[in-house]
């Protein structure tokens, strides 16, 4: 059995529960609680969990003894463990109302063909059944995953190195992450290639990320568990103080959350120097000055269109990370990727200078927008869809590559638009022709002149209509 067929046999036990009205988003922490267990038993590392709450006393049990001590085995585990067991399961409690729902999700997962599963990977089981759940239109949880390819393509480009700090502010379900200790594996013969120091290092400290959402930093905990990664995960807001302490990585990669805060509350941070209540700005913000400037840290973010043009603070945020960092290439992201159809994105590559002035001289840009087809379900993003950015990024010489996507602006040329950087989209065919457009304010005087001309017309009827009335006769 594949881990995709494990997948969709365990996504299946969905519907299983929808009786007890759980939500996808339920399940899957649900889920996570049960998974755990099981997959402590599978790769050894149940000495983590206290005898008596093991996967076997839990699948030993049926009936209304069955959901008591489920109920139990959450409460115990959440408050008398310590270390990741914990932090999963702390403040756990169940939605299953029937023991026998319950007790099918628990046979079922029993009879897995683990095996395979081990032999793929736990954690790319693991991550296959988060990837269905974003898939999931009505689970929501589209809003904190972003899709695999473009995870892959951003880090790739990244490259983080052995013994780089790498981190994520808004971590989600912490596939940056993921992806990143993955690079580092690969390119080290599974960490073999490295010393016993920096290959602890990789394990306990290397990858880091904050996640504001209690249920989604369990998934995250777990993710992580699985993966082999210990790196702390702090269950908090990045945009308040607790994320002061979060600073002096070497590579940061992220997509944080679109919006702004819940009654136009501005961040409740003190070292900002632009005080806004855009939440992708502050956190524009916290990144670029979470870097070492040392001249080498680096970040990919994705971030919406509007940081690109905002006024206010808007500008004054990309001027300062302009002269803080070098702001050498925008992607500019097809629409349909994420949960939200319409939300336009990008996907800044910044390298922080050793001092805080003048570090972007020209700024690269690619347009992976403009008459790319209408990605979803039915034609999902895929990584040769990158291929032409990939080339242009990793180009020796940027100025030989002959694509009409990619241009360049240089620092001048983006002062000179107002410090905006909603630029580069090249001219879409499919929707009109640019050269045909009408002046605006010709075709408003055209329509003033018409206007008048029939007022004319008009008033000269009404004057004739009334020379011919006919005097009345005493």
């Amino acid at each position: 059995m594949t881990t995709q067929e494990i997948v969709s046999k365990l996504w299946n036990l969905c519907n299983v529960l929808r009786d007890d009205g759980i939500t996808y988003h339920q399940y899957v922490t649900e889920l996570t609680y049960i998974l755990f267990l099981k997959m402590a038993k599978e790769t050894g590392a149940e000495k983590q969990i206290p005898e008596d709450y093991r996967w076997d006393k839990l699948a030993a049990k049926s009936g209304i003894e069955l959901k008591r001590f489920y109920k139990e085995l959450l409460t115990h585990l959440g408050e008398n463990c310590t270390g990741r067991v914990r932090e999963i399961y702390q403040g756990a409690s169940t939605n299953i109302e029937e023991p026998k729902n319950l007790e099918k999700i628990i046979v079922t997962i029993d009879g897995l063909d683990w095996y395979s599963a081990r032999e793929e990977g736990l954690g790319n089981l693991y991550e296959g059944l988060l990837e269905k759940n974003a898939n999931e239109k009505k689970s929501g949880a589209g809003q904190y995953f972003t899709p695999r390819v473009l995870i892959d393509v951003m880090t790739m480009l990244v490259a983080p190195q052995p013994g780089e700090r790498c981190n994520d502010p808004a971590c989600g379900t912490f596939g940056f992450m993921i992806a990143a200790h993955r690079f580092v594996k690969e390119a080290t013969d599974n960490f073999y290639d490295l010393d016993v120091d920096v290959a602890d290092f990789e394990r306990m400290e290397a990858f880091t990320g904050c996640e504001l959402v209690h249920d989604t930093h369990r998934l995250a905990l777990m993710n992580a568990m699985l993966h082999d990664i210990e790196g702390h995960i702090t269950l908090g807001d990045t945009l308040s103080s607790a994320g002061q302490s979060m600073k002096d990585f070497d590579v940061v990669l992220t997509n944080p959350p679109f919006g702004t805060k819940k009654g136009g509350e501005r961040a409740t941070r003190d070292d900002f120097t632009f005080s806004t209540s855009n939440k992708q700005l502050n956190f524009l913000q916290h990144i670029y000055r979470s870097l070492k400037a040392n001249g080498k840290a680096r970040a990919a973010v994705v971030l919406p269109d509007n940081v690109l043009f905002a006024d206010g603070d808007g500008e004054k945020i990309r001027v300062d990370l302009m002269e803080k960092c070098n702001l050498h290439t925008i992607l500019r992201l097809p629409t349909g990727i994420f949960y939200a159809q319409g939300v336009k994105t990008n996907v800044l590559f910044f390298t922080r200078g050793k001092t805080d002035k003048g570090n972007t001289g020209e700024v690269w840009i690619y347009d992976l927008r403009t008459n790319m087809p209408s990605f979803g379900k039915t034609t999902p993003l895929k990584r040769e869809h990158f291929d032409g950015f990939v080339a242009a990024y990793t180009a020796e010489d940027r100025r030989a590559v002959t694509d009409e996507r990619w241009s360049v602006f240089t620092r001048e040329q983006i002062e000179a638009k107002g410090n905006s950087l909603d630029l580069g989209l090249i001219r879409d065919d499919s929707v009109l022709d640019y050269n045909e457009l009408p002046d605006p304010i010709a075709s408003a005087e055209e329509a003033v002149a018409d206007l008048e001309e029939a007022v004319d017309l008009l008033m000269s009827v009404v004057r004739e209509l009334k020379s011919l009335q006919t005097p009345e006769v005493e």
